[in-house]
């Protein structure tokens, strides 16, 4: 195996010292009780050194990392794959591998810390550490992350620097003269640094910063691939193996004598001390949460129960049809929040500078300011991809769902964060607005129309358009629902009318449905969002011609794929279909075949009027009605 595959061997090995210093000294956590809501959680933002993280829980006593695990790494089946996956395995607190995500979810992290701790001060009270490596304090998405830390001062938040200056490439100093010590305290962190190598020295500075009000960084300055006396220090020793020559003489530089994968019993009984810290300080808890006069309101607050919101949503949507109001679905959304937040205790709301814009933000919800966590919405400000971790980091907390909102253009900017939360299955809730040419004046630089596309292309990510105030509520209702994957919402600048007429169930939760329905049609249009509205013009426009058009409402292709064949054949029909979306046409093969037509967009959009730019662009009710026309 080892020739075959890179593996990683660098950072495992320089930084063996401090994690067994954390460990030993600082880290609080159950194996027998992974996902304790008061342990510790501990993040290997460099997940390329994964192994070291196995082989903690292999010493720990998970259940799940038996030696025959560690054998298996990177193989087929096993738990221990190349990067830690989330739930593959207990005591994986989140997904890393892609650099800088690690410390930007471990924001969010202790930012849930603190949000619990405001309102359960005797039951939630841990620490969040990370250990990153130079490669994670390069990437973008790390200065969002310290800035917003440190403008939020989560002193709970302690990063562990593998300071041993060597990337991919070569050393450092080909690529970067920053002083990251200065870059943090610039951000508000309290800094200081230590030898790697140094028992007293790494636990003397780690005591100092769990003794600081700040989140801290701690450099710890090390050798990548220390113990391998001729490799140690340079940067081949990053990824590739060893070879056996040279673990032979590393063996013989540390003095370990044991067979491979063979743990002394002394070694064992080390780390099963730092599990049996980690049992009592639980049993502790468990004992404070049986005598805790709120503690029925904390197991509520961890159950995440949604029954509660239905019968207010029900009302709500009452109200919408009896009222049957003009508006934009971002401005629907807000309307369905105030529903949302009065309902369910547990929501984190939040913006990324556009508050104003994405209409997040419910009547009375208080900010959460650096001296108080009792808020319940978050300024992000321009910091769509540290936003975007950070609400993941908030879900993986398991104390409270957040949403947060941006442009949809920007999603491309929250791109990585969407994917791990997908590929982690999280149910963060991203809140997109301005969702086509339908913006207008602001011009092609903030006109989506690839986005969809890309989007939907996610795996398991659950992209929701909806056409008006009714559908925007039933979204909601499906957004708070889902526990086992992410959700965005595609939201519209512009006002768009209520046509839905009925509620008595969430139609649009089979992803599409027939919004009006003709005997014997001749031709299906589809259309998503702002364009339904189109799509009931030309059928009517149609029908003056004694043409039967039925009218598909289609928020989700992926909830309309996950139907049963003969549901989705039952709603599309036979019939020649025309798909209508102000945005690009890759992806409509859900729900189009090669032979159907679609009005839309097929190139970048401009600044105008949106009225004009549906005019220009030809998405309106008679070029869908053209296009019908040649197709029966």
């Amino acid at each position: 195996m080892a020739d075959l595959e890179p593996l990683h061997p660098g950072m495992p090995m320089g930084m063996a010292d401090v994690a067994t210093v954390l460990f030993n000294r600082f880290v609080t956590l159950d194996p027998a009780a992974p996902d304790w809501p008061n342990r510790d959680r501990f993040v290997l933002s460099a997940g390329h050194g994964s192994m070291l993280l196995y082989a903690i829980n292999h010493l720990l006593g998970y259940d799940d990392m038996g030696m025959e695990q560690i054998r298996a790494f990177r193989q087929w089946g096993s738990r221990t794959a190349g990067h830690p996956e989330y739930g593959h395995a207990k005591g994986i607190e989140v997904t890393t591998g892609p650099l800088g995500q690690g410390i930007a979810t471990a924001v969010g992290m202790a930012l849930s810390e603190r949000l619990g701790n405001a309102r359960f001060p005797e039951l939630i009270d841990h620490h969040v550490w990370v250990i990153a490596g130079d490669g994670c304090l390069m990437e973008g998405i790390s200065h969002e992350a310290i800035d917003l830390a440190g403008h939020l001062g989560l002193g709970r938040l302690i990063v562990l620097w593998d300071d041993n200056r060597i990337t991919i490439d070569g050393d450092t100093g080909l690529t970067t003269s920053t002083d990251q010590m200065a870059r943090f305290r610039a951000a508000g962190w309290h800094t200081l640094s230590c030898d790697g190598h140094n028992a007293t020295e790494i636990a003397d500075a780690v005591a100092a910063a769990k003794a600081d009000p700040r989140p801290s960084l701690i450099a710890c300055r090390t050798i990548i691939g220390f113990g391998a006396p001729n490799k140690q220090g340079g940067h081949d020793v990053h990824g590739a193996p060893l070879g056996a020559a040279e673990i032979d003489a590393a063996r013989a530089h540390l003095g370990w004598t044991h067979p491979p994968f063979e743990v002394p019993e002394a070694v064992y009984a080390a780390w099963r001390r730092v599990a049996a810290r980690g049992a009592a300080a639980r049993a502790a808890w468990n004992n404070r949460l049986a005598t805790d006069p709120r503690a029925d309101a904390f197991r509520a607050l961890l159950a995440q129960d949604i029954a509660p919101l239905t019968a207010a949503m029900t009302a709500h949507k009452a109200q919408l049809m009896a009222d049957r109001p003009k508006v934009a679905t971002r401005k629907a959304s807000e309307m369905a929040l105030g529903v949302v937040n009065t309902a369910l205790p547990f929501t984190i709301g939040g913006s990324a500078d556009l508050t104003g814009s994405n209409l997040t933000r419910s009547k009375g919800q208080a900010s959460v300011t650096r001296g108080d966590f009792s808020g319940s919405y978050v300024h992000y400000c321009l910091r769509e991809h540290g936003m975007a971790a950070a609400m993941n980091g908030i879900a993986l907390s398991g104390l409270f769902r957040p949403y947060g909102g941006t442009f949809l253009v920007f999603a491309d900017y929250c791109r990585p964060a969407i994917r791990i939360a997908a590929l982690m299955g999280v149910p963060t809730i991203f809140v997109m607005t301005h969702d086509s040419i339908g913006l207008g004046e602001d011009g092609p630089t903030h006109q989506p129309v690839e986005t969809l596309a890309s989007l939907r292309a996610i795996p398991k990510l659950i992209v929701l358009r909806p056409c008006d105030a009714v559908e925007t509520a039933e979204a909601w209702e499906i957004a708070m629902a889902t526990r086992d994957r992410p959700v965005l919402l595609a939201l519209s600048r512009q006002n768009l009318p209520t046509v839905r007429s009925d509620a008595a169930e969430n139609r649009w939760a089979r992803g599409a449905y027939l919004l009006r329905d003709v005997a014997d049609r001749q031709v299906t249009l589809i259309g998503t969002g702002s364009e339904v509205e189109i799509a009931l013009a030309a059928a009517d426009l149609l029908a003056a011609e004694g043409i039967r058009a039925a009218v598909l409402s289609a928020p989700s292709f992926e909830l309309f794929a996950a139907q049963d064949e003969a549901c989705r054949a039952a709603v599309l029909g036979d019939a020649p279909r025309v798909g209508i979306e102000a945005a690009i046409r890759q992806g409509w093969d859900r729900v189009l075949r090669h032979t159907d037509g679609f009005v839309g967009m097929t190139g970048f959009g401009a600044s105008a009027p949106a009225p004009a730019l549906y005019a220009h662009f030809g998405i309106t009710a008679e070029a869908v009605a053209a296009k019908a026309r040649t197709l029966i």
